[in-house]
């Protein structure tokens, strides 16, 4: 049950339902997500929809998103994302036991996405100056300097949503991650 308040979709007014119309007619719904970042702070959800706009003009494909998103929801245990980019994944292609794999940062038979989830996981579970030798790695395995940076972004964007989703125990409205 959501910890912060919430409405019913029908019942946003303002800014709010102009977002709320924005997504719709993008995804073809309001993930309980982004109606309780709506609600609360249309201003974090006008900066969550701006990130995913960012993204989608970036220089990483789709599947580097998800498996961006994948492995950061999986680290931060964020049910709700876990959910939704499990889903998300699966519809542009990835198998399920890929998907686990990602998520686990075990080889799931693409070199280049095992790389980037471990360099993902690496960033998400350490802190300080990344070794070089991370760096190289991930350029060794075709990431350009640019998709570098664009992987933060994707950070960035799946890391607000997590802490929001754990924060208010988001309903889930999309099926439970495997």
């Amino acid at each position: 049950m959501p910890r912060l308040h919430t409405i019913a979709m029908s019942e946003a007014t303002g800014h709010t339902a102009e977002l709320f119309q924005r997504v719709t007619a993008t995804v073809g719904k309001v993930p309980n997500s982004y109606i309780g970042i709506g609600v609360n702070s249309p201003v974090a959800l006008e900066a969550v929809l701006s990130l995913e706009a960012s993204l989608k003009r970036s220089s990483l494909s789709v599947r580097d998103i998800e498996v961006v998103k994948l492995v950061v929801s999986q680290t931060t245990g964020c049910d709700y994302c876990l959910a939704a980019h499990t889903v998300m994944s699966k519809k542009i292609g990835l198998a399920a036991d890929a998907i686990l794999a990602l998520r686990q940062v075990k080889p799931s038979g693409d070199v280049r996405s095992d790389a980037l989830a471990s360099f993902v996981s690496h960033l998400m579970t350490t802190s300080g100056t990344v070794d070089a030798g991370i760096v190289t790695a991930i350029k060794l395995a075709g990431f350009t300097d640019t998709q570098i940076v664009d992987v933060t972004m994707a950070i960035a964007s799946i890391a607000l949503t997590n802490l929001f989703n754990r924060i208010n125990n988001t309903t889930l409205d999309f099926p439970a991650a495997d």
